[in-house]
C-alpha cells in the first residue's frame, strides 16, 4: 500500500482513492453522489444535488481572476464495473482493490473505474485547495454517462455562467478531442417456447477474450464473445439436434464482452460431435484472432443427465439467426478523417430469461443517418422472427467548431510547455459535450485526460507519470489569464 500512497500528485490520487472506496458502478451512483455534495458543504461551496443525482459545484475566483471568464469542469461519476469472473469483489457494495505495478495504477480483479474517477480526482483537488490560481470554476459531474448520458440529459446547468467546457474524459495524454460520435442502446427482446426433453446438458464457456470499451477500442478488431455463441451455434446446429437453455454474457452494453457462456441440450450421441465442433471452431478463431485476442479458448464441461426445460427448435432457431446475422463492430469508416470510425454497433449485454432473450447493442455514429439505419435495421432483423426492440439513451454527436478560443489557448500553452504540438482529434466514442452544448448555447468545448489502457476491463490500468503531467496542464490552463 506503501506505493500507493506515494503518489504524486498527492491530492489527485487522495481524492482518487477516496473515490475508489465507494461503489460506482452505474445505476448505483447514490453514495458517491452523497459524497461529493457532503464535500461542498464541508468546504461552505455553492452547489446542487438534483434528483437524478447529479452533481454542480461552484467554486469562485482566486484573488486576481475576478475578471476572467469562468471555466466550467466536466465529467462523470459513474464508472463501468466488470470484474474477472473469480473476483471475489461485490462491485455494488465494495470498493476496489487498488495495486500499483511501475507506472500504472489497476484494481484487482475489477475494472479501475479511470474513466471517469479520475475527473471527479481533479476536480475534487482543485475545489480542496487553497493555493491554486484559477478562475471560477463551475464543476459539473454527472451520473450514467455510461448507460447512454443519462446524467448529462437531465442535469441543470443554470448555476454556470461559463461557455469555455473542460471534459475531463478522454484517455490519452497529448489528445485534445473536439468531437465526437453520437449514439444510443437497442434493446432487443426474442419471445421463445420452451418445452421438455430427456438428454444431457453442456455448458460451453466463451473465455479469454481482451474486450474493452466498445467505442474507443472497436477498431482493434477484438473479437465479441457473445458474437461468437452465434459461431458456434450455427456450427453445431449441423452436428444434430442442439437446443438453448441458456445464453448470457457481458454486463455493460457500450463494453465488448470477454466471456459468454452458453448452457445446450442435446441427445447423448449428440455430445462427441458437438465437442469436436467446439475444438475445430476454437482453432479457426486462434487462428483469426491470434493478433487481437491471443488467449482466446472455447472450454466445454461435462455433460450431465437428466430431463430439461429446453428452447423448441424454432427458437433456437431464431436465437442462433439473429446472433449469427445481426452485424457487429466497424460498420463505415470517416472519408473526411483517416482512421475515424464513422459508425458501429456493439452487441454488449446477452440474457436469457424463462420467456425470452434480450440483447443489448451500443450504436454510436458521427452521421446521424447511419445511426438511424442502423438501428432500423436491428429493429427489422429482430421483427422478422417475432421479437421487438427499443430504443433509448439517444445522444447526438458533438460537432467539430471551426473557431475555438479554449482549443486556440490549449494548443499554444501545450506546445510551450512540451515543445511540440497536440493532436486535435475527433473520437468514435460518446462524449457529454454535445448534450451539454445544446444547454448552453455558445459553449466552447474541449476534452483531455491522461493515459488509460483497456478501459471497460479488469485490465483497465491509469498511467501514473500521465496524470500528474495533465494536472500541471490544466493548472496552466487555469492560470493563464486573457487567452
Amino acid at each position: 500500500m506503501g506505493k500507493i500512497e506515494e503518489m504524486k500528485p498527492e491530492s489527485v490520487f487522495h481524492f482518487f482513492r477516496e473515490i475508489c472506496r465507494i461503489p460506482h458502478g452505474s445505476g448505483n451512483v447514490g453514495a458517491i453522489s452523497d459524497y461529493l455534495a457532503k464535500f461542498a458543504r464541508d468546504r461552505n461551496l455553492s452547489y446542487i444535488q438534483d434528483d437524478v443525482k447529479n452533481v454542480v459545484i461552484i467554486k469562485e475566483a482566486t484573488e486576481g481572476y475576478e475578471e476572467e471568464e469562468p471555466m466550467i469542469l466536466q465529467g462523470h461519476m459513474d464508472m463501468v464495473a466488470i470484474k474477472k469472473p473469480d473476483c471475489p469483489i461485490d462491485m455494488e457494495k465494495e470498493g476496489l482493490d487498488l495495486d500499483v505495478d511501475g507506472d500504472w495504477l489497476f484494481a484487482r480483479g475489477t475494472s479501475l473505474g479511470g474513466d471517469d474517477g479520475i475527473a471527479v480526482a481533479y476536480a475534487l483537488a482543485l475545489l480542496d485547495a487553497k493555493d491554486i490560481p484559477h478562475p471560477r470554476l463551475e464543476v459539473a459531474l454527472t451520473v450514467d454517462e455510461e448507460t447512454g448520458l443519462a446524467g448529462a440529459k437531465r442535469i441543470d446547468l443554470s448555476m454556470c455562467r461559463g461557455r469555455r467546457l473542460l471534459n475531463l474524459d478522454n484517455e490519452e495524454e497529448g489528445v485534445l478531442l473536439t468531437s465526437c460520435a453520437g449514439g444510443a442502446r437497442v434493446h432487443g427482446r426474442l419471445p421463445v417456447v420452451r418445452e421438455r426433453k430427456k438428454g444431457v446438458r453442456v455448458a460451453v464457456h466463451v473465455e479469454g477474450l481482451l474486450g474493452g470499451h466498445s467505442g474507443a477500442e472497436i477498431d482493434k478488431a477484438r473479437a465479441n464473445a457473445n458474437a461468437l455463441l452465434g459461431r458456434l451455434m450455427y456450427r453445431v446446429a449441423k452436428a444434430g439436434d442442439v437446443r438453448i437453455l441458456s445464453l448470457e454474457g457481458g454486463s455493460a452494453d457500450n463494453a465488448i464482452p470477454a466471456s459468454s457462456c452458453g448452457v445446450f441440450w442435446m441427445e447423448e450421441p449428440t455430445f462427441d460431435s458437438f465437442r469436436q465442433t467446439a475444438a475445430q471452431l476454437e482453432e479457426v478463431l486462434g487462428r483469426e484472432y491470434a493478433v487481437t485476442d491471443p488467449q482466446i479458448r472455447i472450454r466445454v464441461e461435462a455433460q450431465e443427465k437428466g430431463e430439461w426445460e429446453v428452447f423448441s427448435r424454432e427458437s433456437t432457431e431464431k436465437a442462433m439467426l439473429l446472433l449469427y446475422l445481426a452485424p457487429g463492430g466497424v460498420q463505415a469508416m470517416s472519408a473526411d478523417i483517416p482512421g475515424l470510425v464513422q459508425t458501429s454497433l456493439n452487441l454488449g449485454i446477452l440474457r436469457t430469461w424463462d420467456d425470452a432473450m434480450e440483447f443489448d447493442y451500443s450504436v454510436r455514429s458521427s452521421m446521424s443517418s447511419e445511426k438511424e439505419m442502423l438501428m432500423e435495421k436491428l429493429c427489422f432483423l429482430f421483427s422478422s422472427q417475432g421479437g421487438s426492440c427499443e430504443i433509448s439513451g439517444e445522444y447526438p454527436a458533438w460537432e467539430y467548431r471551426q473557431h475555438s478560443p479554449l482549443r486556440e489557448k490549449m494548443v499554444h500553452i501545450y506546445e510551450e510547455m512540451y515543445g511540440e504540438s497536440p493532436r486535435v482529434e475527433a473520437i468514435h466514442a460518446g462524449l457529454e459535450c454535445g448534450l451539454l452544448a445544446g444547454k448552453l448555447p455558445g459553449l466552447d468545448c474541449v476534452s483531455i485526460g491522461p493515459d488509460m489502457k483497456d478501459i471497460h476491463t479488469p485490465q483497465e490500468r491509469l498511467s501514473i507519470s500521465s496524470t500528474g503531467r495533465v494536472w500541471e496542464y490544466l493548472l496552466e490552463i487555469l492560470k493563464r489569464k486573457g487567452e
